[in-house]
């Protein structure tokens, strides 16, 4: 079933820069549109022809990709000159770093610790949008336990993935004083969370607490981490530093697109969920529909900077913050010259740029 075990396991495979693409596609446009060089040119009868572009995803196609399929689907995209075509992740072999330095992908859906790790190791990429302004990861525990906060799960069993271990978990460890004693191996398999009553486990609120309400048969108490001071932004837009330089209109208008995409999906979903359920088959209405509520539900999108700045926003001053903080932590080094993990060029434009 694809709430009690599809959905938990792809986070298995959502570990920074090891991210994957499967071979299914999405397209912009309909396949007899021809093959399209710059926007600039024209084709023999007057049409502006469209820049090709591709957009590789984290995960197979669901409601936390909704804005890039609603952008196709509304022909948002295409207003932009751009014929963009989807390509879903999911458990393959090369990473997202190593696809978009390929040139497999002209984009990708990264994320805020990815982006300075990057740095650190000299890979020329660059986060050009924040579409989350709040990581999704969240903790979640049994009801009437006397777990009422975050705070009160420590010394408490709690399972953690290889990826969160080297993630949020050292700046729980530094904020709240959890120990790597109670900590346990997460498997993204919920039976021994379900199984012991004073344990925890993560997830994302936009699935896991979903899925433990079916298979465990009750509501379980859930944490979102960047409400704890886990302020990595995520579902970013990273590219190659090169295209930055030699293209910035073409990042431009993929970007006005995409955040336009993502407001047209918050309004009315449904053009976006049908390519999504088109694009993954396994998807279902209600899994979309849960998965929505909560982007919404907890401002995952629209809160922050982009409450003015509009959705995309990024800031300097975030960047920093959280550098120090998982400086202090101990997830980055102190040299790391984080600010070449970002540019604020293409954000932060207000909400009246995107109506």
């Amino acid at each position: 079933m694809w709430v009690s075990g599809f959905i938990l396991k792809r986070r298995q495979f959502i570990k920074y820069s090891s991210l994957f693409l499967a071979s299914s596609v999405i397209h912009a446009c309909n396949n007899n549109v021809s093959q399209a060089p710059s926007s600039n040119e024209m084709s023999n009868g007057g049409a502006k022809k469209l820049d090709k572009i591709t957009f590789g995803t984290n995960w197979l196609a669901q409601a936390e990709h909704g804005g890039f399929y609603q952008a196709i689907a509304t022909g948002i995209y295409k207003d932009y000159g751009l014929d963009v075509t989807i390509k879903m992740g999911g458990p393959q072999v090369a990473s997202g770093t190593q696809l978009l330095l390929g040139g497999a992908v002209d984009f990708f859906m990264g994320q805020g610790v990815d982006a300075i790790n990057a740095i650190a190791e000299g890979i020329p990429k660059i986060t050009v949008a924040a579409i989350f302004q709040k990581d999704p990861q969240c903790l979640i525990a049994h009801p009437n336990t006397g777990v009422k906060t975050l705070p009160d799960l420590k010394g408490r069993p709690i399972y953690i993935s290889a990826g969160g271990s080297i993630t949020y978990w050292p700046l729980l460890k530094a904020q709240y004083k959890f120990t790597d004693a109670q900590k346990r191996p997460y498997n993204f398999n919920p039976a021994p969370f379900l199984a012991d009553k004073t344990s925890a486990q993560q997830g994302y609120i936009t699935s896991e607490p979903l899925a433990i309400e079916k298979q465990g048969g009750f509501k379980p108490v859930v944490f979102l981490l960047a409400d704890y001071d886990y302020t990595a932004y995520a579902t970013t837009i990273e590219t190659k530093k090169e295209l930055v330089q030699k293209n910035p209109d073409l990042v431009q208008r993929f970007v006005d697109a995409s955040i336009k995409g993502w407001y047209s999906y918050l309004q009315n979903p449904e053009p976006g969920n049908k390519l999504i359920k088109k694009d993954n088959p396994e998807m279902t209405d209600e899994q979309i529909k849960y998965g929505l509520q909560k982007l919404k539900e907890y401002g995952v999108i629209v809160s922050g900077d982009a409450e003015k700045l509009g959705i995309g926003a990024m800031t300097a001053e975030r960047w920093q913050s959280f550098f120090d903080k998982m400086v202090k932590a101990g997830v980055f080094k102190p040299d790391t010259n984080y600010k070449e993990a970002f540019t604020l060029q293409f954000v932060n434009k207000g909400l009246d740029a995107y109506k």
